[in-house]
């Protein structure tokens, strides 16, 4: 990711580009694919502010689109978070088989202050309920420290992608099917839920 203008915001051309990577990656029966910034502070800034309401309301059902199609793929994918992941950018690392965070990092779910019931598929499973609660009613901000404590990240290692490669495919393709089997159903219940009630409105934005 390397959009400096908008710093990583999602948008159509975001998703295109990293739909087209997930591609590439599973036709050629890559291990891994790495979703990481060139940018410095920044991994995804989350939604495109410049987009029209409506557009921006298909963009993140089209998002949570892609975290499914994350989950259900046999590549793995590893978040490499060296700076701000916010809104759809955090609910990236959660769709990711693995985060890995620098110091630098932190995360905000950010949702709630415009409208949309974000991260709750994943963060409840991940982190419990009532850390989960915390996360995502008050959209507050939550350092590499903390993620890791919470198992939203796991530390920097630069050793991990070498690990997971030398691994059998097809024990990686049952083990990411035991550890995501239990967020298809509450993934589709959030996505649903904000398809249906959010027009996509920035209005009372709390960021």
């Amino acid at each position: 990711m390397s959009d400096e203008k908008r710093r990583n915001a999602v948008g159509d051309a975001f998703l295109a580009r990293l739909h087209e990577a997930i591609d590439g990656a599973e036709a050629r029966q890559d291990a891994a694919l790495v979703i990481r910034s060139s940018l410095d502070g920044v991994f995804c800034s989350g939604a495109d502010l410049t987009l029209p309401d409506a557009e921006r309301a298909l963009v993140s059902d089209r998002l949570y689109a892609t975290y499914q199609r994350m989950l259900e793929s046999p590549v793995i994918f590893v978040a490499e978070v060296a700076g701000a992941a916010v809104g759809g950018g955090a609910q990236l690392c959660l769709a990711a088989d693995v985060c890995m965070a620098t110091p630098e990092a932190w995360f905000r779910f950010a949702g709630a202050g415009h409208g949309l019931a974000v991260g709750a598929w994943a963060l409840v499973h991940i982190a419990g309920r009532h850390a989960a609660a915390d996360m995502c009613l008050t959209t507050r901000r939550v350092d590499a420290r903390e993620a890791i404590r919470l198992g939203i990240a796991t530390p920097w290692r630069e050793e991990l992608l070498a690990e997971i490669t030398r691994t059998h495919p097809e024990a990686r393709a049952r083990l990411k099917q035991l550890l995501n089997a239990d967020l298809h159903e509450p993934l589709e219940r959030e996505r649903t839920g904000n398809r249906e009630n959010w027009t996509g409105s920035l209005e009372g934005l709390q960021r």
